[in-house]
């Protein structure tokens, strides 16, 4: 059998190679940063989300390997057969205090927070009212839950409005809705989707992955944002993008919500609990986060230098309030070249096209860390400039 599949396969990636979409993995030979070592050359990294520069702290490091001291490498076990650590416990408790929630459940990514959330509280007599560019583990999420399902266009409160007159006699009612959409880098207006979720007698989830560490005054994500900070049923998060770049991922909101994921979320279930160094580093990124805010303003401030510069330089990027900062090309190959021009001028960079992005929205997607500082920002821009002359001429 696998003699035929396998032609069938072959077929397919040569046609994906010569549309000029296949994606090739780079390999990095450095520890995460500003700066990192691609095939022996020094490179600027702007495709990485290490949105705080937390990636190699030196911190966090020394929290882990601690961690690891205290407590071993791993688990080798799910926490409803063999329990968990003090230090899973005490993770969880700061992330509900960071959030203002009232409970939290730890995954092994977002990924699977987010798959493991809607089937085990919603059925058959309720509905998902889902963003239309919420990230793809949302969507995996939603098919995997037997309520019924309704799509709004990205941000837009009269469509959302009309999906909830739509959804009126299902029994529950739960919007759910990226924080910061990771394609475009605008945040969500959730002061309106919560007046229309109080209108409508809905609840409200909002995957914070992109939104948390960077949005906000104090990078307590969208519901800082918008002052409703304790007020959304379930956020969604993860260790793996600001949080310092290692993996996990978390769940938290209303208590009895989270008791019920305990009992009944597979992902949760049926997976490892995290490794005891990875959570010692959560537990001190965490109260990094607490002690001082220098990281959140000097990110801020880098965002709003490169978009303001970038624009001066007249490239259409989309208005942005987090990190990401979307540069348009529309034309997928095309992005494929600026991405390969890029990486030659010392430039860490990607292109997303179909089917990441709609067809014709192509873009290299930006993403500004505090670890990068003003000389970074200016190398990123010029290169930016000269590319485009290389290309378009």
């Amino acid at each position: 059998m696998y003699n035929s599949f396998q032609k069938y396969l072959q077929k397919e990636l040569a046609e994906i190679e010569a549309a000029g979409l296949y994606k090739n993995e780079r390999i990095i030979e450095s520890p995460q940063g500003a700066e990192i070592l691609v095939k022996g050359k020094k490179c600027l990294n702007f495709c990485a989300n290490n949105y705080l520069g937390l990636a190699n702290n030196p911190e966090l490091i020394k929290a882990a390997k601690e961690g690891m001291d205290a407590r071993g490498f791993g688990m080798a076990s799910v926490r409803f057969i063999c329990g968990c650590q003090d230090l899973h416990k005490k993770l969880e408790e700061k992330i509900a205090e960071f959030f203002g929630t009232e409970d939290t459940i730890l995954y092994a990514a977002c990924f699977d927070a987010n798959g493991g959330v809607f089937e085990p509280l919603l059925g058959e007599q309720d509905a998902i009212i889902s963003d239309s560019l919420n990230h793809a583990s949302i969507i995996d999420g939603v098919r995997l839950c037997k309520a019924k399902r309704f799509r709004y266009a990205n941000a837009d409160m009269a469509d959302l409005e009309a999906k909830l007159i739509e959804a009126k006699d299902c029994r529950f009612k739960l919007i759910a809705t990226d924080g910061v959409f990771s394609m475009d880098g605008n945040v969500c207006p959730l002061d309106k989707i919560y007046e229309l979720a109080e209108k409508y007698d809905a609840m409200v989830m909002v995957d914070e992955s992109h939104s948390a560490g960077v949005v906000g005054k104090t990078g307590r994500g969208v519901t800082e944002r918008y002052n409703l900070k304790g007020k959304v049923e379930i956020i969604t998060g993860t260790l793996g993008k600001a949080f310092g770049g290692g993996v996990g991922g978390f769940t938290t909101g209303k208590k009895e919500i989270i008791d019920m994921l305990r009992q009944r979320s597979r992902p949760y279930l049926f997976s490892n609990s995290l490794a005891p160094g990875l959570v010692a580093a959560g537990i001190r990124m965490f109260e990094m986060m607490s002690e001082t805010n220098e990281l959140q303003d000097k990110l801020h401030e880098n965002t709003d230098y490169f978009l303001r510069r970038m624009k001066e330089e007249g490239f259409d990027c989309k208005p942005s309030e987090s990190a990401i900062c979307a540069v348009m090309i529309y034309d997928a190959a095309k992005s494929q070249q600026y991405a390969a021009k890029m990486q030659e001028e010392g430039i860490f960079v990607t292109g997303f096209y179909y089917p990441v992005v709609p067809k014709g929205e192509a873009r290299i997607r930006v993403q500004i860390s505090a670890a990068h500082e003003r000389e970074h920002l200016d190398k990123c821009i010029a290169a930016f400039v000269k590319v485009r002359k290389e290309i378009e001429g």
